[in-house]
């Protein structure tokens, strides 16, 4: 009788495959995708049982030949999937250590000055019922949302938002785009929010564009409201309503501001 045995390289490979899999499975739950992730999962044990442990060459032949295709078929099928997959694992901060022998100094990108305008300029165009739409770049970049509107490469300041924002500009139906203090783009056509996203139903376009920027990327997405004058920010697929002034101005300080220290420190420690 033959003995197994599990080594130490078998318990990593085990645990490595069953990370990579809940991440997968968080990723596609997100999305909206999690019934087709669901599938492809019991198509995977079936294909195993048939071909591994019941050793059925014929019926195992043709499993064969429809995995082989079938790779193919789900790059296809799953390429935003695997588009955002790609830039999140770019984006996570244990690459800082990795970024550190490409880039001499990280330098912090988001202000306080940045945050304030941003807020200003928001609770000025909420009393005033304009819509808004900033969309604030973080790790993964934008640049194909970037390129369905007006390029500008300005300034970040509070009157050039609520000038763009404003309702005779020919940009204020469109999303702006902030990366590294400066406005980079406006008028901007964002993806809607997912089918899974919990969104109730008197939120416009405007809110489910936000979402949905912030389930494709790490993106943090701003709105006021037209109809009502009410501030929301959308974070990973989560949106927070109904935003007062200091509570705007936490939830980004939390998101960027914190987000660059903690990427600071801990390339600090890896020095």
């Amino acid at each position: 009788m033959d003995i197994i045995s599990i080594g130490f390289k078998d318990i990593m490979d085990i645990l490595l495959v069953g990370g990579l899999l809940y991440y997968i499975f968080k990723l596609m739950r997100k999305s909206g995708s999690l019934p087709a992730f669901v599938g492809i999962m019991v198509f995977i044990v079936v294909w195993l049982l048939v071909s591994q442990v019941f050793e059925m060459r014929l019926l195992g032949s043709i499993f064969d030949k429809l995995v082989s295709v079938g790779v193919l078929a789900l790059i296809i099928l799953f390429q935003d999937e695997i588009r955002r997959f790609l830039f999140t694992i770019g984006a996570q901060r244990s690459s800082s250590l990795f970024n550190m022998f490409f880039k001499k100094e990280q330098t912090g990108h988001k202000t306080n000055q940045s945050i304030l305008a941003i807020v200003m300029s928001a609770m000025n165009m909420g009393k005033q019922r304009i819509g808004a739409l900033i969309v604030i770049e973080r790790n993964s970049p934008l640049d194909d949302i970037v390129q369905t509107g007006e390029e500008l490469d300005a300034i970040l300041s509070q009157r050039l938002i609520e000038n763009i924002f404003f309702k005779n500009s020919p940009l204020h139906d469109g999303a702006m785009i902030i990366a590294k203090d400066r406005i980079k783009a406006a008028g901007c056509i964002l993806p809607i929010a997912h089918q899974g996203a919990q969104i109730s139903k008197r939120f416009g376009l405007r809110h489910r564009a936000a979402v949905g920027i912030s389930q494709e990327c790490d993106a943090l997405a701003i709105t006021v409201s037209e109809e009502t004058g009410r501030i929301a920010v959308a974070v990973h697929g989560q949106l927070f309503t109904n935003l007062s002034a200091q509570q705007l101005e936490d939830k980004l300080t939390e998101e960027l501001i914190k987000d660059e220290f903690d990427f600071k420190m801990e390339a600090h420690k890896a020095e």
